[in-house]
């Protein structure tokens, strides 16, 4: 059965054949409905197994054309919201013990093998994933291994960090108009070609602060100007829990001050880069517990700072960037991608491009859920599938005429999956969210069975 979302998410999918259009629907549908599982358990069959893989090494076929029907969609989307939260970032996919794969390369580590992978999210200002708009994906040559002293010498378009830039154009290049943007990373994203690029194009950009840099026109340079500012504003927020800590309340104090920082001076005649003057935010956590690293943001950007209620609200924007190492996380831990035997790095990206469908959408069932839990759950899920659901939970033949809300869905689908809900338990993530999902499926096949039973 074609899960209702997907035709819906990828109606503008152009593969050249509507047969290989069909085939990329099924495909998708069946990762979906059990994320996590291998791809032959996913698939059900041996033939739809084959499909798959013969899908995924198709010559005629670019990883790129996989991702324009969700960018599309995604565009759409966006036209709902007036301001708009592009979060980057890069990871990596590790196929080190793969020994057989093809086209890889060296990662962070120099013993590790596999591929990069760069990622722009759109995000609303309320947290709520929108889709993907841009990807990347490379593997780096081994010929460049340990030479990281001379590409520091090579011009930015020579770089991988090049890549801020392109995934900055081609975000701005599929705004709606009248649309702002706001492009949100880490410290791997403080460079001063990405705040020139950004000025340019009438972009904003806020990035959280590596470089202590110079100041014009002040001895000082930028972390020290700012610690002679006072704290502006104290709030106390809810930290997300991650691998290395639990969630937590944190006491924040804010301060903010608008700066010209000076351009770097070792980049040649070539490039004629002036001073600019940004904002800078400093985020600094007051008592933190003794076992834990306290929270500390140096952020910058080219939003205006003049008032501390905008300050504020740009720290929440701020917050947001975890999103998308969640997003990698489900491609990794949920959808299993680096577990995949597949033979060449081509066949991995048109895997990956797949599975940035389910990751994205497992995402959006997580936090739509808490931003609109009221909303009907058949913006998710087909009447049949909510049906089932319903059936199981509640142990009823025939379940309501009219369905539930969105985040009653969700959290049903989180307690097949093991969350239990109770009152210290909190919202439910998307670990129990896919886990939750392998089990409608099945029980949404036998839910069809057996009212077809009813009906002879």
């Amino acid at each position: 059965m074609l899960a209702q979302w997907v035709k819906l998410e990828l109606e503008k999918t152009d593969l050249g054949d509507s047969r290989r259009t069909k085939r990329f629907m099924k495909i998708v549908s069946n990762l979906s409905n059990r994320p996590g599982s291998s791809v032959p358990l996913a698939s059900g069959t041996w033939a739809e197994t084959k499909a798959t893989y013969d899908f995924w090494d198709s010559p005629y076929i670019k990883p790129a054309q996989l991702r324009q029907g969700h960018v599309d969609a995604t565009r759409e989307r966006i036209k709902n919201h007036q301001v708009i939260l592009a979060i980057q970032d890069t990871t990596e996919l590790n196929y080190t013990t793969h020994k057989a794969v093809k086209g890889v390369g060296y990662l962070d580590s120099k013993y590790a093998q596999g591929l990069k992978v760069h990622s722009t999210l759109a995000a609303t200002i309320e947290g709520v994933p929108l889709g993907i708009i841009d990807q990347y994906v490379w593997a780096r040559d081994s010929k460049e291994l340990g030479k990281s002293a001379q590409r520091s010498q090579k011009l930015t378009e020579e770089k991988e960090s090049q890549r801020w830039l392109d995934a900055l154009k081609n975000t701005l290049s599929i705004m709606p108009n009248s649309r702002e943007v706001v492009t949100i990373a880490d410290r791997e994203a403080d460079f001063y070609d990405l705040f020139a690029l950004a000025k340019s194009q009438g972009a904003y950009f806020l990035i959280r602060a590596t470089q202590n840099r110079c100041l014009e026109s002040s001895d000082n340079h930028l972390k020290e100007e700012m610690e002679l500012v006072e704290p502006q504003v104290t709030v106390t927020v809810e930290l997300k829990r991650n691998p290395t800590r639990p969630s937590r309340e944190a006491t924040l104090t804010i301060r903010a001050q608008t700066l010209t920082i000076q351009p770097p001076k070792n980049r040649g005649k070539k490039e004629e880069l002036t001073p600019m003057s940004l904002g800078v935010i400093l985020v600094r956590e007051l008592q933190p517990p003794s076992v834990e690293e306290a929270i500390e943001w140096w952020l910058v950007t080219n939003l205006p700072v003049t008032e501390i209620s905008d300050v504020t609200r740009y720290v929440k924007w701020y917050s947001y960037r975890w999103l998308i190492e969640r997003y990698h996380y489900v491609l990794k831990s949920g959808c299993g991608l680096e577990k995949l035997q597949l033979e060449t790095a081509q066949r991995l990206e048109m895997a990956l491009a797949t599975y940035s469908l389910v990751a994205w959408r497992l995402l959006y069932l997580t936090y739509q859920a808490r931003i609109a839990p009221d909303s009907s759950c058949e913006l998710i899920l087909s009447p049949t599938e909510w049906q089932a659901l319903y059936g199981t939970i509640y142990h009823k033949i025939y379940p309501n005429s009219h369905p539930p809300t969105f985040r009653e869905a969700v959290a049903w689908i989180a307690k097949l999956g093991g969350f239990l809900g109770r009152k210290h338990d909190g919202l439910p993530g998307v670990k129990a969210l896919w886990r939750g999902l392998r089990r409608l499926d099945d029980i949404t096949t036998g839910w069809l069975l057996f009212q077809e039973l009813l009906t002879t």
